[in-house]
Parts: C-alpha cells; sequence; structure tokens
C-alpha cells in the first residue's frame, strides 16, 4: 500500500465503523505498524525531561536496535497521548512501537511542538510522559528503578517482568509471535542493562522508591510477569517463583497496589497459591483462540500443557480467584498471519469471536494486546505489516458486542474505560468499551 493511500483507508474505516471510536482506529494503526520519529521528538534517556521507552519485556519495535537509527541510541517516549487536530481526538494513550518505515512520524514544529503527521499531514498534537520523578533514583546497587520496575500505561502500571527469558526456547517451543529471548540478547549485545532473574530484595527497594516519590498514587497495580517457567528457576516451579514475589511485595506493601500475575495456566493447587499470597488477578494467556493455529504458533505450551487443557485451567482459576478477576490475553492479529492463518478478515473475527463468547459465557473477560510483528520472529519475518486494520477495528466491535450480549462490564485492574479517559496502551479494548461516568471536562 503506497502510504498516500494510508490517510483514504483510515477515513474509510472511520466511516464504515461509525461505532469505533476514531481515536481507536488511530490507534490500533500506530499500534499494528509502528511510527517513526524524528530526532527532535526523541528523549535524552534516563537524563532527560521525558520518560524513555523501558523495552519492559518484548521490543515491540519494527527493527532490530541497530536497525532503528538515532532511536537506539536516544530511546524513544515510553508512550505517547494524541489529541485535537483535524479529528478532533479525545485523550488517547498508546505505547510505542518504533517503525522508522512508517507513515506515521512524531516530530516538533517550528515553534517545538510535538505533532503526529500522517502522509506529511499534522492529524493530532503529541503528547510525552514526563520523566517520574522515582525514575531519578536509584538503587543502592546502582540499578535504575526503570530496570527493576518500569511503569506503563501513563503511570498506572507498575510492571515487573522478573524473568526475562523464557524456557519454551528454540523453534520446536517459543511461541511464533514473540521476541522476549531475542529481545534479552539484544540489550546484551547493546551493553544496556537487562537484568535476567531479578532479586525480590532490588524489586522492593525499587517499589520503596516508587511508593516515596509517587505522591499523587498514579500507581495503582503490578504485573508480575516473565517467560514461562517449564522446569525450574533458582530452585522454583513457576508457581512458586512467581508467587515468592508477590507474597514479599502484599508483606512490604499490604494492599498499596492492585496485584496482577501472568502465568501460564497451572494446575488448580498453583493457582491457589498466588491467591494465598495476595495476588488478585490472574493472567493465563491463551494466545490465539483456533486449536489448529494454537498448535502451530504456541508449539511450547501445546506440547507440556495442551489447548483443551489449558482453557479447562483458565475455567477452574475462576473458582479460585473469582471470574471476574481471570483475564486471559491474546495476541490480536496472529490469527492473519501467513503461512497458517486465516485468510479473510471475516474468517478471522468469526474465530475470535468464538473464543470471546467461550470464555464471556462462563463470566471471564479475555482483554488483548495487538500484535507487533516483530522481524525477529517467525510470524514477524513472515508478515512485516501485521494484520489489516479492518481486522482489528472489526475486533474492537465484535468484542464491546460480545460483553454487551453476556452483560459484562470492562475488567479491573485496567483504569477507567472510555474513549479519552483509558489509559491502557497496548490495544485499544479499553478506549472501545463505554465509560463508567461522564468524561471529565
Amino acid at each position: 500500500m503506497s502510504s498516500g493511500s494510508r490517510t483514504a483507508l483510515v477515513e474509510d474505516l472511520m466511516e464504515r465503523f461509525p461505532h469505533v471510536p476514531r481515536e481507536a482506529v488511530f490507534k490500533e494503526d500506530l499500534l499494528r505498524g509502528g511510527v517513526a520519529f524524528d530526532p527532535s521528538a526523541l528523549s535524552d534517556n534516563e537524563g532527560g525531561e521525558v520518560k524513555p521507552k523501558s523495552y519492559f519485556i518484548f521490543s515491540f519495535d519494527h527493527g532490530t536496535l541497530p536497525e532503528l537509527g538515532e532511536a537506539a541510541l536516544r530511546r524513544p517516549p515510553e508512550e505517547i497521548i494524541l489529541t485535537g487536530g483535524p479529528y478532533d481526538l479525545r485523550r488517547t494513550v498508546v505505547s510505542v512501537r518504533v517503525n522508522p518505515a512508517s507513515p506515521y512520524r512524531v516530530a516538533a514544529n517550528e515553534d517545538g511542538v510535538l505533532g503526529l503527521y500522517l502522509d506529511g499531514k499534522r492529524i493530532s498534537d503529541v503528547g510525552v510522559p514526563p520523566m517520574p520523578e522515582y525514575y531519578r533514583h536509584t538503587l543502592a546497587s546502582g540499578k535504575s528503578v526503570m530496570e527493576v520496575a518500569p511503569t506503563i500505561q501513563w503511570g498506572y502500571l507498575i510492571y515487573l517482568t522478573v524473568f526475562r527469558v523464557c524456557q519454551y526456547f528454540g523453534a520446536k517451543e517459543e511461541c511464533q509471535y514473540c521476541d522476549i529471548n531475542h529481545n534479552w540478547r539484544q540489550h546484551k549485545a547493546a551493553g544496556r542493562p537487562y537484568t535476567g532473574v531479578k532479586d525480590v530484595e532490588e524489586v522492593l527497594e525499587a517499589l520503596e522508591i516508587i511508593d516515596r516519590y509517587d505522591t499523587a498514587k498514579a500507581s495503582t497495580a503490578y504485573t508480575l510477569t516473565g517467560g514461562a517457567i517449564t522446569k525450574t528457576v533458582s530452585g522454583r516451579d513457576e508457581a512458586d517463583f512467581y508467587g515468592h514475589y508477590a507474597k514479599a511485595i502484599e508483606e512490604r506493601f499490604p494492599g498499596r497496589w492492585i496485584g496482577k500475575v501472568v502465568a501460564q495456566a497451572l494446575p488448580r493447587d498453583d493457582v491457589q497459591r498466588f491467591k494465598d499470597h495476595g495476588v488478585q488477578i490472574y493472567h493465563p494467556n491463551y494466545e490465539v483462540w483456533d486449536e489448529y493455529l494454537f498448535k502451530m504458533y504456541c508449539p511450547g505450551k501445546e506440547r507440556y500443557v495442551g489447548r483443551d487443557e489449558w482453557h479447562k485451567r483458565i475455567l477452574d482459576s475462576a473458582d479460585i480467584f473469582g471470574a471476574r478477576n481471570v483475564i486471559p490475553n491474546f495476541v490480536a492479529g496472529v490469527e492473519m498471519a501467513e503461512p497458517f492463518g486465516f485468510t479473510t478478515v471475516d474468517e478471522a473475527i468469526a474465530s475470535t469471536t468464538e473464543g470471546l463468547r467461550f470464555f464471556m459465557s462462563h463470566g471471564i473477560t479475555p482483554r488483548f494486546t495487538t500484535w507487533c510483528p516483530e522481524p525477529t520472529t517467525p510470524l514477524g519475518k513472515a508478515n512485516p505489516q501485521g494484520a489489516p486494520l479492518e481486522y482489528h477495528i472489526r475486533l474492537l466491535q465484535a468484542y464491546r458486542q460480545t460483553m454487551e450480549d453476556f452483560g459484562l462490564s470492562s475488567p479491573p485492574g485496567y483504569g477507567p474505560p472510555g474513549a479519552g479517559r483509558a489509559v491502557f496502551s497496548v490495544s485499544s479494548f479499553m478506549d472501545s468499551l463505554p465509560a463508567d461516568e461522564p468524561t471529565p471536562v
């Protein structure tokens, strides 16, 4: 597609799907295809006034660090906020995924004011996150808070990737869209600090700093996550490994944050351990609904657990956490990835909606991340353009409709729903749901 037609494509989809907020159309396009940064829009890393991209688990970039040019040396902002412009956009928080070849570009005008440009036209103003006070302080070891406990979603979520690699390793086990292991390797190769297994005491020390300097209490939740553990790490199985961080956090800071854990779909007794440690929300991600695609794209998960057992464990965990607090993620768009995916948007939406109906009929509300085709992954290599924008827009429509069919409301732990209010930055599902209350003026 020539870049000149991107504006026409976006406007056509806004017209065809008027019930999807126009903000979400731009947000999905930026998440699926990335955005380029003019040098005037890059941060001064940890010494500047802007909160830089922390690479909290995956790269979420359309190039490797050496391919990003100056954006590899001066990090872009963690997120951007879109407002105003000719489409009169309400405040929209978008996770930054760098793509030097994107038709979207963030640049400063002659007055130094940042804007988002598409096909050469300024389409919105761009806000960048201010450097939080807690990022300016280091741990006793000299490590930065950004390295140990970065925050995303405009400061709402503390993202604790306590295990930076995954034990599903190599072509026969790694999920085919996931670059967690490559991201670890590229940061090490670039000489960047990137701690493999985070020390519990260092995590507590970083949280202490956040708690002390986050006087506005903007940070509301933390997520404990990392790669899958098929054997042990530091002598602990997966439930015990992630659980012992939760236990330490809840003992030191009882009730300060909503505790969430992203782990595999584990047996009931393991899930109970998370709950006993004070975790409030469990994310046993099912990745992709279709049976064949799950086998092809998640070979490690298929081999060690299996799709049917994975789904059974998700439903079982609702008995322990309550259905509302079980929120499995899927990677929206991989359904259409060549060579195995659906070839039409209709088929892909039908399949994904079947999965949504399965879980929502049990009161479980999945959420999704918009697929970023990272170039070091098999699916990213084969599908550099990702899924069509129309798929992402129709998914938002199907998702909201399915929630309404089952009388469900937006899941807890994601901040406020509604266009102009949402802070969840890696898909537009929260932007597309009805606001709980009127948008503040």
